[in-house]
């Protein structure tokens, strides 16, 4: 029978093994390390976070793997290396302040709590919502809070943010999300006319109202679905 992600009898929680840290290890040193990310606290933080642990049943063994994974609601958890690529190009401080566009499954907030001050992640999905809490509860990554919404307006409440991650791909940068950046933040997102098909830009604001856009390369995400992004296919 093939694994359906969105079938909750599928989730079988494996605990941490030696298997599983060897897989880890392995994961480091051939996919992130070999491709010329050296980041000491970052290298560190994704030692510490259990990739198996933030995708369900049979994925479980493959969580390891440079591929993207499926996740509930029809969304992915992204290729480890362009997790840590993206967070590289942050330039994040240990008091920084950072925004999270796309929860998922909460890998990659989990990441950032060992890296920052505070997480705030937005995911539009309820089912995510409760999956990446539960998952981030039961690993006790305390510095992170989810809301729910619609993310390309931001969270304007905790305001500004030394970073802004968005792992999801739009028309545009959302203007909503360039003016809750601080004076010096980064924010990173992939951005095309294809829905699945984008060039991963990070955007530095200078000023005020100055901001400066730089390319980094070809990727391909899931949609950013929202008022400043696309409109949902589903209605």
């Amino acid at each position: 029978m093939l694994f359906d992600p969105g079938n909750d009898n599928n989730c079988i929680m494996l605990e941490d093994s030696q298997d599983f840290e060897a897989e880890r290890a392995r994961m480091l040193a051939q996919q992130i390390v070999d491709r010329g990310i050296h980041d000491a606290r970052l290298l560190s933080a994704m030692s510490d976070v259990p990739r198996h642990r933030f995708v369900e049943g049979l994925y479980q063994k493959l969580a390891y793997t440079d591929a993207p994974l499926p996740i509930p609601a029809q969304q992915t958890i992204s290729q480890p290396y362009i997790v840590a690529y993206m967070i590289l190009e942050l330039k994040l401080e240990p008091d920084d302040i950072v925004l999270e566009v796309g929860t998922g499954s909460g890998y990659a907030a989990a990441i950032l709590s060992l890296l920052v001050k505070k997480v705030i992640t937005i995911e539009r999905h309820g089912r995510l919502v409760d999956f990446a809490q539960g998952r981030l509860a039961q690993l006790g990554y305390k510095n992170v809070e989810i809301v729910q919404g619609d993310g390309t307006l931001g969270h304007p409440a905790c305001a500004p943010y030394n970073g802004i991650m968005v792992s999801a791909g739009g028309p545009k940068i959302p203007p909503a999300l360039q003016n809750q950046l601080a004076i010096g933040g980064r924010l990173i997102m992939p951005v095309g006319r294809n829905r699945r098909r984008q060039q991963l830009s990070r955007v530095t604001r200078m000023g005020e109202g100055e901001f400066e856009q730089k390319s980094l390369g070809p990727v391909a995400f899931v949609p950013l679905i929202g008022r400043e992004g696309w409109r949902s296919t589903s209605g």
